[in-house]
């Protein structure tokens, strides 16, 4: 089994697609570990801020597998791929880390992201895998977090709910 750390945001009735998309992960691939959610600004646009949290979880499925399902699970809670790539989103799922893979496409496919620099990713992901060693730095989780330059900043912490927003 291999560990899998996912990024997920959403800035369009956020509550409620980060809720089903966690009860999607945990249906799919039983136990899984989730941080909480985060209000944050968007990065790359003018919108509305997103809530953002990370999910860990093992499994066996490969790596463009998993993508594929993640793409999938998204596109059935409405995800609109034809707008500008930084756009509001109902829901945005990246695998982050996929075990100590390092992956430079094909296509879009980075491992480990490169929104890993991004509070909004590194911080949930730090929440629940703080000794997860990146591949790349050989840091921990924690340790990168500590280093990063929003380490001070407190964030917004919203609840998820099924009908929210």
């Amino acid at each position: 089994m291999t560990t899998v750390l996912l990024s997920l945001g959403s800035n369009v009735q956020p509550r409620r697609y980060l809720h089903a998309a966690v009860a999607a992960l945990a249906e799919r691939f039983g136990a899984v570990v989730v941080s909480p959610s985060y209000r944050t600004a968007a990065v790359g646009f003018e919108g509305p801020a997103f809530l953002n949290n990370a999910v860990m979880l093992q499994t066996d499925m490969p790596l463009q597998e998993l993508d594929d399902w993640l793409h999938a699970l998204e596109d059935a809670h409405g995800r609109d791929r034809s707008g500008p790539r930084f756009s509001d989103r109902t829901l945005d799922v990246d695998v982050v880390f996929y075990g100590d893979l390092v992956v430079e496409g094909p296509g879009h496919l980075r491992i480990p992201r490169p929104e890993l620099k991004h509070a909004f990713v590194l911080k949930p992901l730090a929440d629940i895998a703080p000794d997860f060693v990146d591949p790349v730095s050989g840091l921990t989780l924690a340790a990168l977090w500590r280093a990063h330059r929003q380490h001070d900043e407190v964030f917004e912490t919203v609840e998820l709910a099924p009908d929210a927003d």
